[in-house]
Formats: structure tokens, sequence, C-alpha cells
């Protein structure tokens, strides 16, 4: 069933949200002091590739920096990726078979307004570790 959602994700939404976090990536890149911003960007682009299956932990090591990270994210990049995921997720609502995939799209506002100090994780470490 993960596969098949992820495919239809992919076709539908998976594809354009993650060449947005690709062209936010390329961006944060071409300034050195932006690269963690970067690396954070492409590295949520693959999670929006292929959702289904792996989940977002904290990380234990994140600080005070993270903090400062994600207030410099939401002004320059977060809040439009996350109104990405808004205007998806409620298009994919309006059809029976898109609300599972509208949901995944509400549930990856949290990472694109505060992706640092996070990690992507498969759903089945997180379930073994309980």
């Amino acid at each position: 069933m993960r596969t098949l959602l992820n495919l239809i994700w992919l076709v539908l939404a998976g594809f354009w949200l993650a060449v947005g976090y690709a062209i936010a990536g390329i961006i944060c890149c071409i300034l050195i002091v932006t690269i963690p911003f970067g690396i954070a960007s492409f590295r949520i682009a693959g999670y929006t590739l292929w959702p289904f299956g792996r989940t977002i932990v904290d990380k234990r090591s994140a600080g005070a920096g993270s903090v400062l990270g994600n207030i410099i994210w939401v002004i320059f990049a977060g809040w439009w990726l996350a109104l990405g995921h808004l205007t998806t997720g409620i298009a994919l609502c309006i059809s029976i078979i898109g609300i599972p995939l509208g949901i995944a799209n509400f549930k990856l506002i949290p990472i694109s307004l505060l992706p640092l100090g996070k990690d992507i994780v498969p759903t089945e470490q997180v379930f073994g570790a309980r």
C-alpha cells in the first residue's frame, strides 16, 4: 500500500514539491553562509518525493543554532514552501482518492517551516524503538 501511495503521490504532488525544495536548496547553496539551509532543503526534497513509510523526529543534539536557523528559514523560504503544501493539500482533498495525499501534505507543513533540528527516519525505526 505504501508503494502505491508513494507512486500516486509522486505523480500528483511529490515531483513539483520536490522541485520547489530543490530550487530553494540551490538558492541557499549559492551563498556559503546559507549552505546548511540548502542541505536541509535537499533532504526534505527527497522526503517529499517518497514520504509514505518515513516520518520526522526531533534530533536530540539540536540546540540554539537550530532555533536561530529555523527563524531565518521561516522568514526567507519556509513560508512559501508551507504555502505550497497547504494549497496542494487543499487541492488533493477535493477528491476522495486524494484525501490521504492531502493529509500527507498537511503533515509536511511543520518540517517545511522548521526543517533544522529534525531527522527523517523510516517509520519502522520509530515504532520499533517504543
